[in-house]
């Protein structure tokens, strides 16, 4: 079975834990402050998960999640990821992050960044414009749900939505397709890592985060993208 490395226990983390859990991987989680902090998620997540250090939950997992922003002073169990998918689930937001100039001026991306960052890992941006949080304003119970839980729809279903990935490296699309399909979503390829700015908040297919879009409509709208530089 297939286990899944999370680093970041928060919205993001904890959400993909339930959900890849109830898709039949196993999971281990970790955040910064140490697996003692994880033991009520973990007990609510049942057998198929445990917390770990960060450098546990990066050598346990077949692929490995990094659910928080980019920084460029965050330790990262670098070498414990070298030769790891690693999704980055993380979008560009100034606001809160601090400005990057090379993302702002369109010399590069977040997710390049990200590489650069852990150059022996194959990084691949997935999961960056789907909530993890319930929808607002709630118009029916299951608007209650985490987006990432209340959009998904099994294999086949004609109002199945579709997500976003880009990578530098075609078996890391393979695998977060895979990933996509088990937890629910169609998978649309907007590689490489260098394109990854189409899918950024503010983009067209952005402004449909919230209640998602099917794949022929997440295609056009990547391409309608236009690069905004600062």
């Amino acid at each position: 079975m297939t286990t899944l490395g999370i680093l970041g226990a928060g919205q993001a983390g904890s959400t993909l834990a339930y959900a890849a859990i109830g898709a039949g991987y196993d999971v281990v989680i970790a955040n910064s402050r140490g697996p003692e902090t994880l033991a009520g998620l973990v007990a609510g997540l049942g057998p198929k998960a445990r917390a770990a250090s960060p450098a546990d939950a990066a050598s346990a997992g077949d692929l490995v999640v990094v659910a928080f922003p980019y920084a460029r002073d965050t330790l990262q169990p670098v070498a414990e990821l070298a030769g790891k998918v690693v999704l980055d689930t993380n979008n560009y937001m100034a606001w809160r992050d601090g400005s990057f100039p090379e993302v702002d001026s369109g010399a590069t991306t977040i997710y390049e960044l990200r590489q650069q960052q852990l150059p022996d890992a194959r990084v691949a941006q997935a999961f960056s414009h789907v909530q993890f949080h319930a929808r607002s304003p709630l118009r029916v119970p299951s608007d209650a749900l985490p987006g990432r839980v209340r959009l998904a729809r099994p294999a086949g279903a004609p109002d199945r939505k579709a997500l976003v990935t880009s990578s530098d490296h075609p078996d890391a699309v393979e695998q977060v397709t895979r990933l996509y399909d088990d937890l629910g979503f169609d998978a649309v390829d907007n590689s490489p890592l260098s394109e990854s700015w189409r899918g950024a908040p503010g983009t067209p297919m952005w402004r449909h985060a919230v209640d998602g879009q099917s794949r022929e409509e997440l295609v056009r709208n990547l391409r309608r993208a236009e690069r905004v530089v600062r």
